[in-house]
């Protein structure tokens, strides 16, 4: 039996009554694929001085995308053969063939079989190209050349949100073997967005059973963002079930998951640390503690008592502060002083409480918006009220946004464009091109150019509304993006340079990014990293001493009440406000491309997030708000 991987130097266990199954914890999702493809690197080679074969289940999907470039690194740079490896895929699409892009045969290969020696004849992935009346049988020799094969060595997996591994979906068989299944529809909803929409998805697939995966000697399970941290949760301390396939997992005798920050959110030892040990009380902690309890109470913060601090396991915290009298007055001063309506902060007033400064009273300002409709949808009330009250705002759209746009939208514009202009050629050569467009085939160069001009006339259409002149509104068209297809290239550093020319331009004193790393289509966390890089490569300019960065998050998710450090109430009118700005951008409205797991229209969701932001805070005692959009500062 292999190890349990102890990531002694970058992660983080902790073994609590709670769970159920070994965790590890890493800051970020990089330095933990790095730390699994080492892991795997090992066995391999371990594997090569006895002469043996090493056989590995392999996963597909965004998680383990890292691990298996950190592998090709490895080869390229290290030496790692690959020659003694055979590989057995977990699942594939049904129908599908190699050649389709959204395939996993595909994704394997252009992530790691392409870049690597491994043996052609050593490669299994179920294929979706058999007959029909094969599959059973087709299923039945996968099965038998594993075990020809002498097992799993090692097992790779990502868990979906229905608690799926492979595609063993809710209701598996702990005995299960490889087969056939109909995928759950949120399991269709989460692929989505490479396919363009949940009509193009598969509804069946080929996948590995459960009993298949867990005769594997060594299983690592990835799990990466704040959108996994639920179903994790319920994996490691959850009970057996089939309802969440994952928690079978609890049952073999070796396995690890090794999580990121977000993906660990929702575990006892993360979320309520105070019911698992004796804490450290810091500020920060404090405050989520007392939220908490007060959420979960259904009190205002000054109406908690002793008792209440007591049965709820922060004895230890009501002993260090004295009473909760004076803790609750601390931290409902806290909470309060978020408020702020005054995002660019208030001219001659005294700031010592305040989320921001009073100087300069006319702040330079750039929202970096990462699709061309962020800004309003995640911000459009602050945004409203920064204009309104002088200050110089800029808005920086990061990507064209053009693969949101339909076929079908794209089709309107050019038949549009074809009758004012009287057959012109551009026009037409579009509608031909749209015409004759295949499932997954690239948008040509002129459908992009189309779909990229509707969005960001869209934009300014919006930003006009607002209050700002066109010469303040800049799309940066980040190259990592424009590829015409979902999967976007590495960001470069032309992407960052970029950025940084927009900051050096305008000079900023605010600058507000997105950081909502939940979007189901990762563009918003590369759209803050090349925020963060541009930060550090202009550090040491004398203007960014001035510059303080807020981040906001998107349609998907919002930050915890403990976490946030300004909160901009809005006015009923404010709220009708920023929907009508949201609705300039008519292209996103109706179906929506990339929905996510919520079938709400996008102002739908950022209206019922933001009045949700402003019930909670009232729950806790403060002013009773229509809605409240709420930023984190980031110190850079």
């Amino acid at each position: 039996m292999y190890k349990k991987l102890e990531y002694k130097e970058a992660g983080k266990f902790e073994e609590t009554r709670f769970e159920k199954i070994h965790n590890v914890v890493f800051d970020n999702s990089n330095i933990a694929s790095i730390a699994v493809a080492q892991e795997i690197a090992n066995l391999i080679r371990t594997k090569q001085a006895d002469y043996k074969k090493c056989v590995l289940g392999l996963a597909t999907g965004s998680s383990p995308i890292k691990v298996y470039e950190e592998l090709v690194r490895m080869h390229e740079e290290e030496g790692l053969s690959f020659k003694n490896v055979v590989t057995f895929n977990l699942d594939e699409y049904y129908p599908m063939t190699k050649e389709n892009t959204q395939s996993y045969w595909y994704f394997m290969h252009e992530h790691l079989f392409n870049h690597v020696d491994i043996l052609p004849e050593n490669i299994n992935v179920p294929s979706g190209e058999v007959k029909a009346d094969e599959v059973h049988q087709f299923c039945i020799d996968y099965e038998l050349k594993i075990k020809e094969a002498g097992g799993l060595d090692f097992q790779l997996l990502g868990i979906g949100r229905t608690g799926h591994i492979g595609f063993n979906e809710p209701g598996s068989h702990y005995n299960s073997g490889t087969r056939n299944i109909t995928l759950d529809h949120i399991t269709r909803i989460d692929a989505a967005t490479a396919f363009l929409g949940i009509d193009h998805v598969p509804r069946v697939a080929i996948t590995m059973g459960i009993g298949t995966i867990r005769k594997a000697k060594r299983i690592v399970l990835l799990a990466w963002g704040v959108n996994k941290a639920s179903v994790v949760q319920e994996t490691i301390e959850g009970e057996t079930t089939a309802d969440v396939p994952a928690t079978y997992l609890q049952r073999h005798e070796n396995v690890t998951f090794v999580l990121d920050e977000g993906a660990s959110n929702d575990l006892t030892r993360v979320k309520t640390p105070w019911l698992v040990k004796n804490c450290i009380w810091t500020d920060d902690l404090m405050a989520k503690a007392v939220v908490w309890l007060s959420i979960k109470l259904e009190k205002s913060v000054l109406k908690l008592t002793d008792k209440d601090y007591n049965y709820h396991g922060m004895s230890s915290l009501l002993v260090e502060q004295g009473s909760a009298y004076q803790m609750n007055i601390n931290m409902f001063n806290r909470v309060q002083h978020t408020i702020t309506g005054w995002p660019g902060g208030k001219p001659n007033a005294d700031d010592s409480n305040r989320p921001e400064r009073n100087t300069p009273a006319k702040k330079r300002v750039i929202i970096f918006s990462p699709h061309p409709d962020d800004d309003v949808i995640s911000m459009g009330g602050t945004f409203d009220r920064l204009v309104e009250q002088g200050h110089e705002v800029h808005v920086a759209y990061q990507t064209s946004g053009n693969i949101a746009v339909s076929d079908e939208e794209a089709l309107k514009f050019a038949e549009v464009s074809l009758e004012l202009n009287g057959g012109a050629s551009n026009a037409a050569k579009i509608i031909k091109d749209l015409g004759k467009k295949k499932d997954y085939d690239v948008d040509s160069d002129g459908v992009r150019g189309l779909k990229g001009l509707i969005r960001r006339k869209e934009s300014v259409a919006a930003t006009r509304y607002v209050g700002i002149p066109d010469e303040q509104v800049h799309f940066l068209d980040l190259p990592f993006y424009e590829t015409g297809t979902v999967k976007k290239d590495k960001l470069s550093d032309k992407d960052v340079q970029i950025m940084c020319d927009i900051i050096a331009e305008i000079k900023p004193h605010q600058i507000y990014g997105a950081g909502d790393l939940a979007d189901p289509h990762g563009t918003h966390k590369v759209c803050l990293d090349a925020l963060f890089m541009a930060l550090a490569e202009l550090k040491k300019e004398s203007y960014m001493d001035d510059c303080w960065v807020w981040l906001y998050r998107g349609a998907w998710h919002e930050w915890d009440i403990h976490d946030i450090e300004m909160a901009v109430p809005m006015s009923p009118d404010q709220v009708l406000k920023k929907k009508q700005a949201i609705f300039f951008h008519q292209s996103q409205k109706d179906g929506v491309m990339f929905q996510g797991d919520d079938s709400r229209e996008f102002w739908m969701r950022a209206e019922e997030r933001n009045k949700e932001t402003a019930r909670k805070y009232h729950s806790l005692g403060m002013a009773d708000y229509a809605a409240f959009e709420a930023f984190k500062r980031h110190h850079y």
